[in-house]
């Protein structure tokens, strides 16, 4: 049995008109595009689906704050700090023109134990996700 869907008349209403608004964030940004999805080591393909919940909502957090409030933050959920080079299994991340973009490469952690790191850099308050590290393979075991 189907059912009639019944019609309704809907007045023609002045159109408005929309300004479009210039926004100016006022946190973080994230760019993607130093963003290397091909690194042998540093691979996400295999993540569950809470791991792509984790990293959206820690993106979102993270853009209320400014780069300088994400780099002094002290949060042990975040650990947010410089790379040392020196202590980790890579060299550098090996992007065209690093040495001129990258003053200072940074991480951070997308939950308290779980799901691993961000590593990247900033530039003013554009942080550039170079890779997703979920298996902390940035620093080798001890």
């Amino acid at each position: 049995m189907s059912k009639k869907i019944k019609q309704i008349k809907v007045a023609k209403k002045q159109s408005l008109e929309i300004c479009a608004a210039v926004l100016k964030p006022t946190g973080i940004s994230f760019s993607f595009m130093f963003f290397q999805d091909n690194h042998e080591k540093f691979n996400y393909r295999d993540r569950e689906i809470s791991y792509w919940i984790t990293f959206l909502d820690r993106l979102k957090n993270l853009s209320s704050l400014t780069a300088l409030e994400m780099m002094n933050n002290r949060s042990s959920a975040l650990r947010c700090h410089p790379i040392d080079w020196t202590n980790t299994s890579e060299s550098g991340f090996g992007i065209p023109n690093e040495q001129q973009l990258v003053e200072t490469p940074y991480q951070f952690s997308l939950s308290s134990n779980a799901h691993g790191r961000v590593h990247g850099f900033f530039l003013d308050e554009v942080f550039y996700i170079v890779w997703l590290d979920p298996e902390h393979l940035l620093y080798p075991s001890k």
